[in-house]
Protein backbone atom coordinates (compact mmCIF):
# COMPACT_ATOMS: atom_id res chain seq x y z
CA UNK A 1 0.00 0.00 0.00
CA UNK A 2 1.31 3.48 -0.96
CA UNK A 3 2.15 5.75 1.89
CA UNK A 4 -0.91 8.73 2.15
CA UNK A 5 -0.38 11.69 0.13
CA UNK A 6 -0.39 13.91 3.17
CA UNK A 7 2.71 12.32 4.71
CA UNK A 8 4.51 12.79 1.42
CA UNK A 9 3.74 16.44 1.07
CA UNK A 10 6.70 17.36 -1.44
CA UNK A 11 6.64 16.92 -5.34
CA UNK A 12 9.85 16.52 -8.08
CA UNK A 13 8.74 17.58 -11.36
CA UNK A 14 11.06 16.28 -14.01
CA UNK A 15 10.38 17.22 -17.63
CA UNK A 16 10.75 14.79 -20.50
CA UNK A 17 10.91 16.12 -23.36
CA UNK A 18 8.63 14.83 -26.61
CA UNK A 19 9.84 15.41 -29.86
CA UNK A 20 12.25 17.53 -30.93
CA UNK A 21 12.80 20.65 -28.37
CA UNK A 22 12.12 24.37 -29.95
CA UNK A 23 15.49 26.55 -29.60
CA UNK A 24 14.81 29.87 -29.11
CA UNK A 25 16.00 30.90 -32.67
CA UNK A 26 14.11 28.10 -34.65
CA UNK A 27 10.49 28.73 -32.73
CA UNK A 28 8.07 30.90 -34.02
CA UNK A 29 7.60 34.22 -32.82
CA UNK A 30 6.18 34.24 -28.77
CA UNK A 31 3.49 36.05 -27.13
CA UNK A 32 3.47 37.15 -23.85
CA UNK A 33 1.03 36.52 -20.79
CA UNK A 34 -1.20 39.64 -21.21
CA UNK A 35 -4.40 38.73 -18.94
CA UNK A 36 -4.98 36.22 -16.49
CA UNK A 37 -8.04 36.04 -17.91
CA UNK A 38 -11.13 35.24 -15.63
CA UNK A 39 -11.59 31.03 -15.02
CA UNK A 40 -11.53 29.99 -18.54
CA UNK A 41 -14.82 28.36 -18.32
CA UNK A 42 -16.10 29.73 -20.90
CA UNK A 43 -13.68 28.67 -23.44
CA UNK A 44 -15.53 25.68 -24.28
CA UNK A 45 -14.85 21.61 -24.62
CA UNK A 46 -11.38 20.89 -25.65
CA UNK A 47 -11.49 20.57 -29.69
CA UNK A 48 -9.70 18.09 -31.91
CA UNK A 49 -7.40 15.67 -31.21
CA UNK A 50 -5.52 15.27 -28.43
CA UNK A 51 -2.41 17.27 -28.48
CA UNK A 52 0.88 15.80 -26.97
CA UNK A 53 2.91 19.02 -25.48
CA UNK A 54 6.29 20.13 -26.72
CA UNK A 55 8.71 20.34 -23.47
CA UNK A 56 12.10 22.28 -23.92
CA UNK A 57 15.06 22.06 -21.40
CA UNK A 58 16.26 25.51 -19.99
CA UNK A 59 17.20 27.91 -21.84
CA UNK A 60 14.67 26.54 -24.38
CA UNK A 61 11.47 27.94 -24.86
CA UNK A 62 8.67 25.63 -26.26
CA UNK A 63 6.99 27.75 -29.38
CA UNK A 64 3.61 29.18 -28.86
CA UNK A 65 0.64 27.01 -28.93
CA UNK A 66 -0.98 29.04 -31.96
CA UNK A 67 -4.27 27.50 -31.33
CA UNK A 68 -7.57 29.51 -31.35
CA UNK A 69 -9.77 26.86 -29.51
CA UNK A 70 -8.69 24.90 -26.02
CA UNK A 71 -7.51 21.32 -26.73
CA UNK A 72 -6.86 18.19 -24.63
CA UNK A 73 -3.04 18.25 -24.10
CA UNK A 74 -1.22 15.52 -23.26
CA UNK A 75 2.08 16.09 -20.73
CA UNK A 76 4.84 13.37 -19.66
CA UNK A 77 7.12 14.57 -17.28
CA UNK A 78 9.78 11.84 -15.69
CA UNK A 79 11.67 12.16 -12.52
CA UNK A 80 15.23 11.29 -12.56
CA UNK A 81 18.20 11.38 -9.83
CA UNK A 82 20.99 12.62 -11.31
CA UNK A 83 24.55 13.37 -10.53
CA UNK A 84 25.97 16.75 -12.22
CA UNK A 85 28.37 19.41 -12.03
CA UNK A 86 27.38 22.29 -9.83
CA UNK A 87 30.02 24.01 -10.51
CA UNK A 88 33.86 23.54 -11.69
CA UNK A 89 34.90 20.17 -9.74
CA UNK A 90 31.85 20.13 -7.86
CA UNK A 91 29.24 17.33 -8.58
CA UNK A 92 25.88 17.36 -6.66
CA UNK A 93 22.87 14.55 -7.10
CA UNK A 94 20.09 16.42 -8.15
CA UNK A 95 16.44 15.12 -8.20
CA UNK A 96 15.51 16.41 -11.28
CA UNK A 97 11.87 16.84 -14.02
CA UNK A 98 13.50 15.53 -16.99
CA UNK A 99 17.12 15.24 -16.30
CA UNK A 100 17.79 19.13 -15.35
CA UNK A 101 17.22 21.62 -13.44
CA UNK A 102 15.43 23.03 -13.75
CA UNK A 103 12.59 21.22 -15.05
CA UNK A 104 11.01 21.12 -18.49
CA UNK A 105 9.21 23.84 -19.77
CA UNK A 106 5.84 23.68 -20.33
CA UNK A 107 3.38 26.04 -22.44
CA UNK A 108 -0.33 25.25 -22.30
CA UNK A 109 -3.47 27.39 -23.84
CA UNK A 110 -5.74 28.87 -21.03
CA UNK A 111 -8.98 26.38 -21.08
CA UNK A 112 -7.07 23.66 -21.98
CA UNK A 113 -7.86 20.51 -20.67
CA UNK A 114 -4.49 18.59 -19.19
CA UNK A 115 -3.79 15.05 -19.07
CA UNK A 116 -0.30 14.76 -17.17
CA UNK A 117 1.47 11.52 -16.62
CA UNK A 118 4.23 12.03 -14.13
CA UNK A 119 6.30 8.93 -14.17
CA UNK A 120 9.52 8.00 -11.77
CA UNK A 121 12.50 6.37 -13.26
CA UNK A 122 13.03 3.16 -11.73
CA UNK A 123 16.99 4.23 -11.10
CA UNK A 124 15.45 6.66 -8.78
CA UNK A 125 15.98 6.10 -4.63
CA UNK A 126 13.06 8.22 -3.82
CA UNK A 127 9.06 8.48 -4.05
CA UNK A 128 7.92 12.01 -5.67
CA UNK A 129 4.99 13.68 -6.95
CA UNK A 130 4.51 17.41 -8.44
CA UNK A 131 2.27 20.75 -7.70
CA UNK A 132 1.61 22.90 -10.66
CA UNK A 133 0.84 26.35 -9.23
CA UNK A 134 -1.18 26.75 -12.51
CA UNK A 135 -3.59 23.72 -10.83
CA UNK A 136 -6.87 24.42 -9.22
CA UNK A 137 -7.32 21.58 -6.71
CA UNK A 138 -5.60 20.56 -3.97
CA UNK A 139 -2.31 20.04 -3.25
CA UNK A 140 -2.08 21.35 -7.20
CA UNK A 141 -2.10 17.83 -8.29
CA UNK A 142 0.58 16.46 -5.67
CA UNK A 143 -1.98 14.67 -3.51
CA UNK A 144 -3.17 12.62 -7.35
CA UNK A 145 0.74 12.13 -8.16
CA UNK A 146 2.75 10.16 -5.33
CA UNK A 147 5.26 8.20 -7.49
CA UNK A 148 7.09 5.25 -6.46
CA UNK A 149 10.18 4.37 -8.30
CA UNK A 150 9.53 2.60 -11.45
CA UNK A 151 5.56 3.81 -11.47
CA UNK A 152 3.41 6.40 -12.96
CA UNK A 153 1.16 8.47 -12.11
CA UNK A 154 -2.24 9.84 -13.99
CA UNK A 155 -4.34 12.64 -13.40
CA UNK A 156 -5.90 15.54 -15.43
CA UNK A 157 -6.86 19.61 -14.45
CA UNK A 158 -8.53 22.11 -16.39
CA UNK A 159 -5.65 25.45 -16.80
CA UNK A 160 -8.30 28.26 -15.80
CA UNK A 161 -6.04 30.91 -15.23
CA UNK A 162 -3.70 32.22 -17.61
CA UNK A 163 -0.36 33.45 -16.43
CA UNK A 164 3.43 32.15 -15.55
CA UNK A 165 3.63 29.55 -12.76
CA UNK A 166 6.05 27.31 -10.68
CA UNK A 167 5.68 23.84 -10.56
CA UNK A 168 7.66 21.90 -7.77
CA UNK A 169 7.52 18.38 -6.09
CA UNK A 170 5.86 18.29 -2.74
CA UNK A 171 7.00 15.09 -1.41
CA UNK A 172 8.02 15.54 2.74
CA UNK A 173 10.61 16.69 3.51
CA UNK A 174 8.79 19.67 0.91
CA UNK A 175 11.94 21.79 1.14
CA UNK A 176 14.49 19.12 0.40
CA UNK A 177 13.13 17.51 -2.56
CA UNK A 178 13.15 21.95 -3.63
CA UNK A 179 16.40 22.31 -2.90
CA UNK A 180 17.49 19.32 -4.68
CA UNK A 181 15.97 20.84 -8.02
CA UNK A 182 12.85 20.01 -8.21
CA UNK A 183 10.98 22.61 -9.78
CA UNK A 184 10.34 24.57 -13.61
CA UNK A 185 7.62 26.85 -14.95
CA UNK A 186 4.74 25.79 -16.93
CA UNK A 187 2.84 29.06 -18.95
CA UNK A 188 -0.93 29.10 -19.52
CA UNK A 189 -1.71 31.61 -23.01
CA UNK A 190 -4.11 33.47 -22.67
CA UNK A 191 -6.80 33.04 -25.91
CA UNK A 192 -5.06 35.96 -27.29
CA UNK A 193 -1.83 34.48 -26.72
CA UNK A 194 0.94 36.72 -26.15
CA UNK A 195 3.06 39.97 -28.35
CA UNK A 196 5.46 38.27 -30.45
CA UNK A 197 9.15 39.20 -29.54
CA UNK A 198 12.89 37.97 -31.48
CA UNK A 199 13.83 35.28 -28.58
CA UNK A 200 12.40 33.91 -25.50
CA UNK A 201 14.57 32.29 -23.14
CA UNK A 202 13.69 30.19 -19.64
CA UNK A 203 15.92 31.69 -16.35
CA UNK A 204 15.40 29.82 -13.20
CA UNK A 205 17.29 30.49 -10.00
CA UNK A 206 17.50 28.53 -6.83
CA UNK A 207 19.58 28.17 -3.81
CA UNK A 208 21.41 25.03 -2.46
CA UNK A 209 22.77 23.83 0.46
CA UNK A 210 26.37 21.23 0.62
CA UNK A 211 27.98 20.09 3.25
CA UNK A 212 31.16 21.00 1.81
CA UNK A 213 31.90 25.46 1.28
CA UNK A 214 31.38 27.08 -1.84
CA UNK A 215 33.33 25.38 -4.76
CA UNK A 216 35.02 23.18 -2.39
CA UNK A 217 35.49 19.71 -4.97
CA UNK A 218 34.27 16.40 -5.51
CA UNK A 219 30.79 14.90 -4.69
CA UNK A 220 29.04 17.53 -2.52
CA UNK A 221 26.18 15.80 0.05
CA UNK A 222 23.29 18.25 0.78
CA UNK A 223 23.08 19.74 4.17
CA UNK A 224 19.78 19.81 5.30
CA UNK A 225 20.97 22.50 8.81
CA UNK A 226 22.51 24.89 6.16
CA UNK A 227 18.93 24.66 4.23
CA UNK A 228 17.31 25.17 7.89
CA UNK A 229 18.79 28.03 8.76
CA UNK A 230 18.75 29.42 5.30
CA UNK A 231 22.80 29.12 4.72
CA UNK A 232 22.69 28.88 0.56
CA UNK A 233 26.66 27.48 -0.30
CA UNK A 234 25.27 28.39 -3.63
CA UNK A 235 22.40 30.31 -5.82
CA UNK A 236 22.37 30.07 -9.21
CA UNK A 237 20.94 30.07 -12.54
CA UNK A 238 19.49 27.00 -14.56
CA UNK A 239 20.94 24.34 -12.09
CA UNK A 240 24.89 25.18 -12.14
CA UNK A 241 27.24 27.78 -11.97
CA UNK A 242 27.81 28.68 -14.96
CA UNK A 243 24.97 27.53 -16.95
CA UNK A 244 24.76 30.91 -18.72
CA UNK A 245 28.17 31.91 -19.09
CA UNK A 246 30.88 32.00 -22.39
CA UNK A 247 29.39 29.36 -24.42
CA UNK A 248 26.36 28.84 -23.20
CA UNK A 249 25.37 32.67 -22.99
CA UNK A 250 22.02 33.88 -24.42
CA UNK A 251 22.24 35.19 -27.64
CA UNK A 252 20.72 38.36 -28.99
CA UNK A 253 20.99 41.01 -31.94
CA UNK A 254 21.25 44.54 -32.02
CA UNK A 255 17.43 45.71 -31.99
CA UNK A 256 15.91 42.54 -31.31
CA UNK A 257 12.91 42.09 -28.40
CA UNK A 258 13.91 39.78 -25.53
CA UNK A 259 11.45 37.83 -23.37
CA UNK A 260 12.90 36.31 -20.09
CA UNK A 261 10.46 34.06 -18.67
CA UNK A 262 11.90 34.32 -15.05
CA UNK A 263 11.02 31.79 -12.03
CA UNK A 264 12.71 31.46 -8.65
CA UNK A 265 12.48 27.44 -7.22
CA UNK A 266 13.85 28.41 -4.15
CA UNK A 267 13.37 26.72 -1.70
CA UNK A 268 14.22 29.57 0.72
CA UNK A 269 15.65 33.01 -0.83
CA UNK A 270 13.73 36.03 -2.60
CA UNK A 271 15.25 36.72 -5.99
CA UNK A 272 15.80 40.54 -6.83
CA UNK A 273 16.35 39.63 -10.66
CA UNK A 274 18.52 42.76 -12.45
CA UNK A 275 19.96 42.19 -16.04
CA UNK A 276 23.56 44.51 -15.69
CA UNK A 277 22.91 47.59 -18.83
CA UNK A 278 19.44 47.27 -19.38
CA UNK A 279 15.85 48.01 -18.53
CA UNK A 280 12.88 46.33 -18.60
CA UNK A 281 10.65 48.05 -21.07
CA UNK A 282 7.05 45.72 -19.26
CA UNK A 283 7.43 43.41 -16.93
CA UNK A 284 4.57 41.11 -15.62
CA UNK A 285 5.45 41.30 -12.26
CA UNK A 286 4.43 37.74 -10.09
CA UNK A 287 3.85 35.67 -13.61
CA UNK A 288 0.36 37.44 -13.74
CA UNK A 289 -1.68 39.59 -15.31
CA UNK A 290 -0.40 43.20 -14.13
CA UNK A 291 2.68 44.99 -16.18
CA UNK A 292 4.97 47.52 -14.62
CA UNK A 293 7.20 49.77 -17.29
CA UNK A 294 11.15 50.96 -17.01
CA UNK A 295 11.85 48.50 -14.16
CA UNK A 296 15.70 48.40 -13.09
CA UNK A 297 15.36 45.05 -10.87
CA UNK A 298 12.17 42.89 -9.80
CA UNK A 299 11.57 41.29 -7.50
CA UNK A 300 10.88 37.00 -7.98
CA UNK A 301 9.94 35.45 -5.14
CA UNK A 302 10.52 31.80 -3.99
CA UNK A 303 8.00 29.59 -5.84
CA UNK A 304 7.14 32.45 -8.06
CA UNK A 305 7.47 34.34 -11.39
CA UNK A 306 7.97 36.87 -13.50
CA UNK A 307 8.47 38.10 -17.08
CA UNK A 308 10.73 40.32 -18.71
CA UNK A 309 10.49 42.01 -21.69
CA UNK A 310 13.51 44.64 -23.50
CA UNK A 311 14.90 45.26 -26.65
CA UNK A 312 18.60 45.28 -26.68
CA UNK A 313 20.22 48.94 -28.43
CA UNK A 314 23.51 48.52 -28.22
CA UNK A 315 26.18 45.37 -28.60
CA UNK A 316 28.26 43.57 -25.68
CA UNK A 317 27.54 41.27 -23.18
CA UNK A 318 25.04 41.87 -20.33
CA UNK A 319 25.52 40.31 -16.88
CA UNK A 320 22.04 38.49 -15.50
CA UNK A 321 22.40 38.66 -11.68
CA UNK A 322 20.48 38.94 -8.60
CA UNK A 323 21.50 42.10 -7.22
CA UNK A 324 21.85 40.48 -3.50
CA UNK A 325 25.08 40.55 -4.76
CA UNK A 326 27.22 38.56 -2.83
CA UNK A 327 25.06 35.59 -4.50
CA UNK A 328 26.10 36.88 -8.11
CA UNK A 329 29.75 36.86 -7.32
CA UNK A 330 30.13 34.40 -4.66
CA UNK A 331 27.74 32.03 -4.98
CA UNK A 332 26.49 31.49 -8.53
CA UNK A 333 23.79 33.92 -9.47
CA UNK A 334 25.69 35.05 -12.72
CA UNK A 335 24.52 34.80 -16.50
CA UNK A 336 25.74 36.21 -19.60
CA UNK A 337 23.73 37.02 -22.56
CA UNK A 338 25.48 38.30 -25.29
CA UNK A 339 24.20 40.67 -28.05
CA UNK A 340 26.08 40.95 -31.77
CA UNK A 341 25.61 43.80 -34.55
CA UNK A 342 26.79 46.96 -34.99
CA UNK A 343 27.83 49.80 -32.60
CA UNK A 344 25.31 52.18 -31.69
CA UNK A 345 27.90 54.88 -30.08
CA UNK A 346 24.90 57.66 -29.68
CA UNK A 347 23.57 55.21 -27.25
CA UNK A 348 26.50 53.50 -25.27
CA UNK A 349 30.51 54.31 -26.09
CA UNK A 350 31.84 51.60 -23.95
CA UNK A 351 33.97 48.86 -24.38
CA UNK A 352 32.44 44.97 -24.98
CA UNK A 353 33.22 42.86 -21.77
CA UNK A 354 33.41 44.34 -18.37
CA UNK A 355 35.83 42.04 -16.05
CA UNK A 356 34.83 43.99 -12.90
CA UNK A 357 31.40 42.33 -13.11
CA UNK A 358 32.45 38.80 -15.03
CA UNK A 359 35.70 38.20 -12.94
CA UNK A 360 36.95 34.72 -13.60
CA UNK A 361 33.87 34.35 -16.25
CA UNK A 362 35.17 37.28 -18.61
CA UNK A 363 37.40 34.97 -20.62
CA UNK A 364 36.38 31.87 -22.48
CA UNK A 365 37.59 28.58 -21.18
CA UNK A 366 38.55 29.96 -17.45
CA UNK A 367 36.05 27.45 -16.19
CA UNK A 368 37.83 24.92 -18.04
CA UNK A 369 40.82 25.66 -17.03
CA UNK A 370 40.02 25.93 -13.21
CA UNK A 371 38.15 22.52 -13.53
CA UNK A 372 41.06 20.48 -14.85
CA UNK A 373 43.52 21.80 -12.37
CA UNK A 374 40.93 20.30 -9.65
CA UNK A 375 40.82 16.56 -11.79
CA UNK A 376 44.36 16.66 -11.90
CA UNK A 377 44.70 17.28 -8.80
CA UNK A 378 42.20 14.67 -7.60
CA UNK A 379 43.81 12.14 -9.24
CA UNK A 380 47.22 13.03 -6.96
CA UNK A 381 49.16 15.51 -8.82
CA UNK A 382 48.35 18.96 -10.58
CA UNK A 383 50.99 19.85 -13.51
CA UNK A 384 52.59 23.68 -13.36
CA UNK A 385 51.00 24.41 -16.99
CA UNK A 386 47.56 23.51 -15.37
CA UNK A 387 48.14 25.38 -11.49
CA UNK A 388 49.84 28.52 -13.98
CA UNK A 389 46.14 28.31 -16.10
CA UNK A 390 43.54 27.62 -13.26
CA UNK A 391 45.35 30.63 -11.32
CA UNK A 392 45.68 32.91 -14.31
CA UNK A 393 41.76 32.74 -14.44
CA UNK A 394 41.05 33.00 -10.63
CA UNK A 395 43.33 35.92 -10.42
CA UNK A 396 41.46 37.94 -12.95
CA UNK A 397 38.31 36.96 -10.39
CA UNK A 398 39.61 37.82 -7.04
CA UNK A 399 43.01 39.92 -7.42
CA UNK A 400 42.97 41.57 -10.63
CA UNK A 401 40.62 44.61 -9.68
CA UNK A 402 43.14 45.96 -7.15
CA UNK A 403 46.46 44.50 -8.24
CA UNK A 404 46.04 44.99 -11.89
CA UNK A 405 46.24 43.28 -14.62
CA UNK A 406 49.46 43.19 -15.05
CA UNK A 407 50.37 42.69 -11.78
CA UNK A 408 51.95 46.36 -11.23
CA UNK A 409 49.15 47.48 -8.80
CA UNK A 410 48.26 51.50 -8.33
CA UNK A 411 50.93 53.76 -7.37
CA UNK A 412 50.67 54.95 -4.14
CA UNK A 413 47.92 52.81 -3.17
CA UNK A 414 47.63 48.61 -3.93
CA UNK A 415 51.73 47.45 -3.75
CA UNK A 416 52.79 45.78 -7.19
CA UNK A 417 52.91 41.85 -7.51
CA UNK A 418 55.40 42.15 -10.70
CA UNK A 419 58.69 41.85 -9.45
CA UNK A 420 57.87 42.45 -5.94
CA UNK A 421 60.65 41.84 -2.97
CA UNK A 422 58.23 41.40 -0.50
CA UNK A 423 56.14 38.64 -2.36
CA UNK A 424 59.20 36.88 -3.25
CA UNK A 425 60.66 36.65 -0.03
CA UNK A 426 58.58 34.06 1.62
CA UNK A 427 55.60 32.11 -0.51
CA UNK A 428 54.28 30.99 2.81
CA UNK A 429 53.81 34.37 4.31
CA UNK A 430 51.82 35.50 1.08
CA UNK A 431 49.57 32.60 2.06
CA UNK A 432 49.14 33.76 4.73
CA UNK A 433 48.34 36.87 3.95
CA UNK A 434 45.54 35.96 1.09
CA UNK A 435 44.13 33.80 3.91
CA UNK A 436 44.31 36.50 6.55
CA UNK A 437 44.04 39.61 5.00
CA UNK A 438 47.24 42.71 5.72
CA UNK A 439 46.39 45.51 7.60
CA UNK A 440 48.33 48.46 7.64
CA UNK A 441 51.70 50.00 5.95
CA UNK A 442 53.83 47.74 3.95
CA UNK A 443 57.28 48.55 2.04
CA UNK A 444 57.52 47.13 -1.62
CA UNK A 445 60.45 47.55 -3.40
CA UNK A 446 61.33 50.72 -1.88
CA UNK A 447 57.74 52.09 -1.69
CA UNK A 448 55.34 52.35 1.34
CA UNK A 449 51.43 51.17 0.77
CA UNK A 450 49.69 51.74 3.15
CA UNK A 451 46.03 49.93 2.62
CA UNK A 452 43.51 47.49 4.01
CA UNK A 453 43.58 43.61 2.05
CA UNK A 454 40.85 41.79 3.34
CA UNK A 455 40.85 38.30 3.59
CA UNK A 456 39.95 36.13 0.96
CA UNK A 457 39.49 32.86 3.31
CA UNK A 458 36.66 31.80 1.24
CA UNK A 459 38.84 30.68 -1.61
CA UNK A 460 39.80 26.51 -1.64
CA UNK A 461 43.59 25.65 -0.61
CA UNK A 462 44.27 24.67 -4.20
CA UNK A 463 42.91 27.89 -5.57
CA UNK A 464 45.33 30.25 -3.44
CA UNK A 465 48.12 27.91 -4.61
CA UNK A 466 47.44 28.09 -7.93
CA UNK A 467 46.20 31.64 -8.00
CA UNK A 468 50.10 32.46 -5.66
CA UNK A 469 51.58 29.86 -8.49
CA UNK A 470 50.47 32.02 -11.26
CA UNK A 471 51.64 35.12 -10.04
CA UNK A 472 55.37 33.66 -9.10
CA UNK A 473 55.08 32.53 -12.83
CA UNK A 474 54.79 35.94 -14.24
CA UNK A 475 56.15 39.75 -14.51
CA UNK A 476 59.71 38.70 -13.80
CA UNK A 477 59.06 37.41 -10.15
CA UNK A 478 61.04 34.12 -8.87
CA UNK A 479 59.13 30.79 -9.89
CA UNK A 480 57.88 29.42 -6.67
CA UNK A 481 55.66 26.98 -6.91
CA UNK A 482 52.51 26.47 -4.36
CA UNK A 483 50.65 23.56 -2.96
CA UNK A 484 47.26 23.16 -1.84
CA UNK A 485 48.81 20.97 1.19
CA UNK A 486 51.11 24.12 2.09
CA UNK A 487 47.91 26.19 2.02
CA UNK A 488 45.95 24.15 3.95
CA UNK A 489 49.39 24.23 6.92
CA UNK A 490 49.35 27.87 6.69
CA UNK A 491 45.40 27.74 6.79
CA UNK A 492 45.64 25.29 10.10
CA UNK A 493 48.16 27.71 11.88
CA UNK A 494 46.60 31.23 10.61
CA UNK A 495 44.76 33.18 13.36
CA UNK A 496 41.85 33.40 11.47
CA UNK A 497 39.70 37.18 11.66
CA UNK A 498 36.48 36.54 13.96
CA UNK A 499 33.81 35.18 11.58
CA UNK A 500 36.21 34.49 8.81
CA UNK A 501 35.42 31.52 6.27
CA UNK A 502 37.52 28.54 7.51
Amino acid sequence: MLPSPRIFLSVVLLSACQGEPASPEGADPAKSVVSKGSSGADQGPPQGEPVRAILTQAPAVPPPTGRNAPAKVIVELEVREVVKPISEGVDYTFWTFGGDVPGSFIRIRQGDTVEFHLQNHPSSKMPHNIDLHAVTGPGGGAASSFTAPGHESQFTFKALNAGLYVYHCATAPVGMHVANGMYGLILVEPPEGLPPVDREYYVMQGDFYTVGKYREKGLQPFDMQKAIEENATYVVFNGAEGALVGDKALQANVGETVRLYIGNGGPNLVSSFHVIGEIFDKVYYEGGSKTQENVQTTLVPAGGSAIVEYKVEAPGTYVLVDHSLFRAFNKGALGMMKVDGGDALEIYSGKEVDSVYLADKAEPGAGQAVAQASAELAQGSVTLASQVAAGQALYAGTCSTCHQADGKGLEGIFPPLAGSDFLNADPLRAAGIVLTGLNGPVTVNGKEYNSVMPPMSQLNDDEVANILTYVYSQWGNQGHVVTADQVAKVRASAAMPQGAAH
